[in-house]
C-alpha cells in the first residue's frame, strides 16, 4: 500500500526501492528470483497469511527472518500467487493514502501482533492479547473471548467509547462486549458516524468497522481481497472528510491500520527476540507457539491538525530498549492519553511503544490540512460478484453472526452453514443477527435485566432469548 510513496512522496519512508526480490526456491535448488513491482491492481485471489504460512514466508529456510519466503510459500499455493504477492501499488493507484501520507503522518515500523492471520491480530488491537489463539477457534468464539479490553478500561473510567459499524461489529468477538450495559455503544455507521461528527459528539474513543460484504451497489471496502481496494480509499476519505468539517477536529487523532499483511511481501525483518508474551497462554499443536515473536509490518496512518506534514515515524524510543509498533500500541496509548487508572491489560501493551507524541510537536493546530481529498478511480472494471463463496474471513464472521443469533447449537453449525451460504446471503444473515441481538438486548435492559448479563438468543421459529450471565 506504501511501499513506493517512498520514491515519490517522501524518501525518508523505509519503502521500496524495486531492487528488493525474493528467490523461487530457499534451499538455493532454483536460482530464479521475483522482484518487486509497482503494478498492483485488483488482487482475486486471498494470498495465504495463516500462522504456518507467514512462518514460511519470513524464515524461508532459515531459523532468522530473513523475509525471503514469500515467492516461494505462494508457488505453494493452489493458484501460483507468486507474482501477486511481489507487487505493490503505485501513489496514484491509492490517492487518498497517498494524500494523507503527504499531509500527515505514516508509521514505517508498525508490525502486526502475531505472525498469523486476521482474528487473532484483531483481538490484540483492543485486549493486548489473542488469548491464546493463533487462527480462528469457533469453540473460543460462541463463549467469547474472555480477556479484558480497553473498552472495559475507558468505561471504569468514565469515558465513553462508540463502534460505528457497517454490516457486524467484529468487536463481539469479545465476550465482555456482548454485555447489556454497552448495547448503546453500537451505531450503523451510515445512520450515525456523520450525524455524530457533525454535531461534536463523538466519544472518547470511535472505532470504525469497514463493510465486509461485497453487493451490487453496496461494496465491500475493507481491502481484502476480492474487494477493490478502491472503495476502501473512499471510506477513508468519507470519514477524513466528516471530520475534518466536526467541531471535534482540533481534538481528534484518526488512525488506520491493518489487521495483518495478508501475505504480500515485506522486506522489513520481523522482531523476534524478547518480545513479551502477553499472559502466559501458548499456541496450540504442533507450533506451541510462545507470543514471543511479532508479525509483518503493516502499513499504520495517522492523521491530526496537530501532526507536521510528512511526519515519518519508525522505532519508539521506549517503554522497553526493544520495544516496538504493534496493535498493543493502540490500548497503551489510550491508557495513556486519558491517564486511564486501570492497568494494563497484558504484559504486551506495557511493553509496545506508544505515540502520543506524535501530536505532541506543533504548539497549535494547523489551518492548512486538506478539507477535501481526491477522487477515487475503480481498480476493477466488474460489478461485485454476489453469488461468489464466502472468504474465510466473511465465514468467521457468519459465525459470529450465527452466536448472536442462537443457531450456534444447531448441529449445522458452523461449518455447513457458511458452505453453502453465497456472499448475498451471508451478508443478509448477518445484518438480521445483528439487529436482532441489538434489538433484544435493548428490549432485556428496558425490562430491568442486570446490565453486566448477555443476552442469549435461541435458535427457533420465534427467536426466544433469555439472559444469562
Amino acid at each position: 500500500m506504501i511501499g513506493w510513496m517512498k520514491k515519490s512522496i517522501n524518501p525518508s519512508i523505509n519503502g521500496v526501492t524495486g531492487e528488493e526480490c525474493n528467490p523461487v526456491s530457499t534451499n538455493n535448488t532454483n536460482p530464479q528470483s521475483i522482484c518487486f513491482t509497482d503494478d498492483a491492481e485488483y488482487v482475486d485471489p486471498d494470498p495465504g497469511h495463516s500462522f504456518e504460512a507467514v512462518e514460511q514466508q519470513v524464515f524461508g529456510s532459515s531459523n532468522i527472518p530473513t523475509m525471503n519466503g514469500f515467492v516461494e510459500q505462494a508457488i505453494s499455493m493452489p493458484e501460483n500467487l507468486s507474482e501477486t504477492v511481489m507487487k505493490g501499488f503505485k501513489p496514484e493507484s491509492v490517492p487518498i493514502y497517498a494524500t494523507l501520507v503527504r499531509e500527515f503522518a505514516i508509521f514505517d515500523r508498525w508490525f502486526s501482533s502475531i505472525p498469523g492471520p486476521t482474528q487473532p491480530n484483531r483481538l490484540f488491537v483492543y485486549s493486548a492479547t489473542s488469548h491464546g489463539s493463533t487462527s480462528h477457534v469457533k469453540k473460543q468464539l460462541a463463549k467469547g473471548y474472555p480477556q479484558k479490553t480497553i473498552f472495559d478500561s475507558l468505561h471504569e473510567n468514565g469515558l465513553n467509547f462508540g463502534v460505528y459499524f457497517q454490516n457486524i461489529p467484529t468487536t463481539l468477538f469479545y465476550r465482555n462486549l456482548r454485555k447489556l450495559k454497552y448495547i448503546f455503544k453500537f451505531h450503523q455507521f451510515d445512520l450515525k458516524f456523520k450525524k455524530d461528527a457533525r454535531n461534536g459528539k463523538l466519544p472518547s474513543l470511535t472505532v470504525i468497522e469497514p463493510r465486509y460484504f461485497d453487493l451490487k451497489g453496496l461494496p465491500a471496502n475493507d481491502d481484502h481481497p476480492s474487494h477493490d481496494v478502491a472503495n476502501g480509499q473512499k471510506i477513508v476519505k468519507e470519514v477524513y472528510e466528516a471530520l475534518r468539517s466536526s467541531p471535534q477536529w482540533n481534538e481528534s487523532l484518526l488512525v488506520i491500520t491493518y489487521d495483518e499483511h495478508g501475505g504480500f511481501y515485506d522486506h522489513v525483518e520481523t522482531p523476534y527476540v524478547n518480545v513479551p508474551n502477553p499472559d502466559g497462554n501458548t499456541g496450540p499443536a504442533p507450533y506451541f507457539f510462545k507470543f514471543d515473536r511479532l508479525g509483518v509490518r503493516v502499513p499504520t496512518i495517522m492523521v491530526s491538525p496537530w501532526i507536521k506534514k510528512g511526519t515519518v515515524i519508525s522505532a519508539p524510543k521506549g517503554p522497553a530498549p526493544n520495544s516496538e509498533y504493534e496493535h498493543s500500541s493502540i490500548p497503551a496509548t489510550i491508557k495513556k492519553m486519558f491517564n486511564l487508572t486501570s492497568n494494563f491489560l497484558t504484559h504486551r501493551d506495557a511493553w509496545a511503544g506508544t505515540f502520543e507524541q506524535v501530536v505532541g510537536e506543533l504548539t497549535s493546530p494547523r489551518t492548512d490540512c486538506p478539507e477535501i481529498l481526491p477522487d477515487v478511480a475503480p481498480l476493477r472494471n466488474t460489478e461485485a460478484n454476489e453469488y461468489r463463496a464466502l472468504s474465510e474471513f466473511q465465514s468467521e464472521v457468519v459465525q459470529l453472526a450465527a452466536v448472536l443469533n442462537g443457531d450456534h447449537f444447531l448441529s449445522s453449525f458452523p461449518d455447513e452453514m457458511s458452505k453453502k451460504m453465497s456472499v448475498k446471503e451471508a451478508h443478509g444473515y448477518v445484518t438480521g443477527a445483528v439487529s436482532r441481538f441489538i434489538r433484544a438486548s435493548k428490549e432485556a435492559l428496558k425490562l430491568g435485566a442486570d446490565e453486566s448479563a448477555i443476552v442469549d438468543m435461541r435458535s427457533s421459529l420465534t427467536t426466544r432469548s433469555s439472559i444469562h450471565h
